[in-house]
C-alpha cells in the first residue's frame, strides 16, 4: 500500500513538473498599426492549441485562402498546428464576411472563452483580421497553447492607399527577395507593392517586342564606388525579370491583396533604353547604360513619333501582365537640354505651340490618353504639374508636402511621399555626426521618429480637398543598397512607423508605438530580418552574427 502510495505521489509530481515547464503564455493585442479600438471584455479567455479549428465557409476561396495564412502564420511562430475545416468546429476560429462592416479593409476581431470570429467586410478586411491576431501571439515555437483575452477589437484603415516602393532598376534583387519585401508589407498592414523597374542604369523587364531592352539595356559593364568617385569595380552588373516571373509576383502580392504597380520612369531616366535602341534619342547616340548616379541630359526624344509608339507598345505589354488601376510613369528629373536643341523636337514645339517647359506636358498628356483607352488610370512624380495634365492623373507628391498641396487644389487625387519623411534609402541617424557605424548610403538623415510625426493631410486645405489625399508612401532607392539584407535594414523598422501613419486615425504617440514596435522586433528576429536597433538597444545583433 505504502509502495502504491509513492508511486502515486512522484506520477503526480512529474505530471505537474511537466505542465509548469510549459508555461502558457498570454496575446497582446497592443499592435502595430495599433487598432482603433480595442476593448478588453473581462469575460474570460480562449485557449488557442492544437484543438482549435478555423472555419471558412464551403465555396468561399478567398477566405479559405485566408485561413491557410492564418494557420501557417500561427505554426511559423508557435508549436499550435491549427486544422482547417467548412464545417462547424466545438472550439473555432471562425472566418466570415460580415456586410454592415462598410470599408472592405475593416474587421471586426471578437474572443471569448467559447469561441474567436474574425469578421472583415471584404476578404481583405478577414486577412487584416488575421495580422492583428498573428501579431498578437507570443513568437515562441515551443510554445503549444496561448491564451486570447476576451476582447473585440473594431478596426479600419485610414488611408485607402498603403504604398511602399522597391527600386529593382539601380540593383536588381532576386524574385525570391520581392517576395519577402511583399510578406512585409502584408506584416504591415499596407497593400501597395511600387515596383521601380526601369531607369538609367538598368532595365528589368522582359518587353517581348524589344528583346533587345533586356539583352542590351539590363547589363551594365561596371558600376562606380561611392558618390560617383572615379574610381568603378571592374564587373558587369545585369538582371531582368521575365513577363512570367512577373506575373507570378503579381499573383503572389494579390493572393495577400497587395497590388502591384510597375512604373517605367519617363520621358527621362531612359538611358538604358536608349542604348539598346538608340533612334529614340534626340542625338541619335551612342548612349551606355549607366555606370554611375544622378540626373542624366539624354532624354526620350518627344519630336520623335517612334517615341510614342515605342511608349505604347511598352506599355501594352506592361498592362498585360500588371492588372492594377494604375500605371506609374515616373516624370520625374527629366532636363530640357537636349529638346532645346533637337530640330524634332523645336519642330513640335513650333507645331503645337509649345515651349521646351510644356513639352513633357504634351507627351505626358498623349500618353495618358492612351492609358486611359485601355481602362487605366496613370500616376507621377509632382513633376508632371508643371505640365497642362489632366485631372484623372494621381500625383506622387515627393518634393515635400507643398506639390501635393497644389495638386489637391487642381482636383488631383494625391499620395504624400515626401522625401524628408518617407525616404528610406537615407540614415536612420538624427546627424551625420552619427553615421560613422551605418551603411555607406546616399546621404540624409531620416530618423524614425520623422518618419512617425507624419501628419499627411496638411491642416491648412479644405475637407473637400483633404478627400483627395488618398494615401502615404515610402520609397528606397537602391543606388547605394546592393543587397536584400541592407534593404532589410533600410526599411525596418521604420515600416513599422510608417504603418501607423498609414493606418491609423487620431493622435500618435510615439513612445508607446515605441514600447509596441517590440512585437514587431520579435516577428523580424524569428524571420532573420536586417533592421536597425538604433532605438532598441537591447536588440543589437552579437558581434559574432551571421549576416545574410
Amino acid at each position: 500500500m505504502y509502495k502504491k502510495l509513492s508511486l502515486a505521489i512522484m506520477l503526480s509530481m512529474i505530471s505537474f513538473v511537466g505542465a509548469s515547464a510549459q508555461e502558457v503564455k498570454t496575446a497582446d493585442y497592443q499592435v502595430v498599426p495599433l487598432p482603433k479600438e480595442i476593448t478588453l471584455t473581462q469575460k474570460g479567455s480562449f485557449l488557442l492549441d492544437n484543438a482549435t479549428a478555423i472555419v471558412s465557409p464551403a465555396g468561399d476561396e478567398l477566405l479559405q485562402r485566408d485561413a491557410q495564412f492564418l494557420s501557417d502564420y500561427v505554426s511559423d511562430i508557435t508549436a499550435i498546428s491549427l486544422s482547417k475545416t467548412t464545417a462547424k468546429a466545438k472550439k473555432a476560429i471562425t472566418l466570415k464576411v460580415n456586410k454592415k462592416i462598410l470599408n472592405k479593409e475593416g474587421y471586426i476581431l471578437t474572443v471569448t472563452p467559447k469561441a474567436v470570429t474574425i469578421e472583415g467586410g471584404s476578404p481583405a478586411g478577414v486577412f487584416y483580421g488575421i495580422q492583428t491576431l498573428r501579431k498578437a501571439l507570443p513568437v515562441d515555437t515551443t510554445l503549444t497553447a496561448v491564451t486570447l483575452p476576451s476582447v473585440i477589437v473594431k478596426d479600419e484603415p485610414r488611408f485607402g492607399y498603403r504604398g511602399m516602393m522597391l527600386d529593382c532598376a539601380r540593383h536588381f534583387f532576386p524574385v525570391k527577395f520581392v517576395k519577402e519585401y511583399i510578406d512585409l508589407i502584408a506584416l504591415h498592414n499596407m497593400n501597395v507593392f511600387h515596383w521601380h523597374i526601369t531607369d538609367d542604369q538598368g532595365w528589368r523587364i522582359e518587353i517581348k517586342k524589344y528583346p533587345e531592352l533586356t539583352r542590351i539595356g539590363s547589363v551594365r559593364t561596371n558600376t562606380v564606388i561611392g558618390h560617383n568617385a572615379k574610381v568603378f569595380d571592374g564587373t558587369p552588373y545585369g538582371g531582368f525579370y521575365t513577363q512570367e516571373e512577373a506575373r507570378d509576383i503579381v499573383k503572389y502580392a494579390a493572393d495577400r491583396y497587395i497590388t502591384v504597380i510597375p512604373e517605367i520612369d519617363m520621358p527621362g531616366h531612359m538611358i538604358a533604353a536608349l542604348t539598346a535602341i538608340p533612334s529614340m534619342g534626340c542625338t541619335g547616340g551612342p548612349y551606355e547604360v549607366c555606370r554611375v548616379w544622378g540626373v542624366m541630359d539624354d532624354v526620350l526624344c518627344l519630336g520623335n513619333e517612334k517615341t510614342y509608339q515605342f511608349c505604347e507598345d511598352v506599355l501594352s505589354e506592361l498592362m498585360d501582365i500588371f492588372p492594377s488601376k494604375y500605371i506609374h510613369l515616373g516624370g520625374d528629373e527629366t532636363p530640357r537640354t537636349r529638346w532645346a536643341q533637337c530640330p524634332k523636337c523645336k519642330a513640335l514645339m513650333q507645331r503645337e505651340g509649345l515651349t521646351v517647359d510644356k513639352l513633357q506636358g504634351y507627351f505626358t498628356n498623349r500618353i495618358e490618353k492612351f492609358v486611359n483607352s485601355k481602362g487605366r488610370s496613370i500616376i507621377g512624380w509632382d513633376e508632371i504639374l508643371d505640365g497642362d495634365i489632366n485631372q484623372s492623373a494621381t500625383i506622387m507628391s515627393w518634393r515635400g508636402v507643398e506639390p501635393g498641396k497644389k495638386a489637391v487644389e487642381r482636383g488631383h487625387d494625391v499620395i504624400m511621399s515626401p522625401t524628408s519623411y518617407c525616404y528610406f534609402d537615407y540614415y536612420q541617424t538624427a546627424s551625420n555626426k552619427d553615421n560613422w557605424n551605418e551603411p555607406f548610403l546616399i546621404g540624409g538623415n531620416l530618423p524614425i521618429e520623422k518618419t512617425y510625426s507624419l501628419e499627411p493631410v496638411p491642416s491648412d486645405i479644405t475637407p473637400e480637398a483633404a478627400k483627395h489625399i488618398i494615401g502615404v508612401q515610402a520609397n528606397l532607392w537602391t543606388e547605394y543598397i546592393p543587397v536584400p539584407s541592407l534593404a532589410e535594414y533600410q526599411v525596418l523598422p521604420r515600416m513599422g512607423a510608417l504603418s501607423e501613419v498609414q493606418w491609423t486615425s487620431g493622435k500618435k504617440d510615439f513612445d508607446a508605438w515605441k514600447a509596441r514596435q517590440y512585437r514587431l522586433l520579435d516577428l523580424y528576429d524569428h524571420y532573420h530580418w536586417s533592421y536597425a536597433t538604433l532605438l532598441w538597444k537591447d536588440r543589437e545583433p552579437a558581434a559574432n552574427v551571421t549576416i545574410k
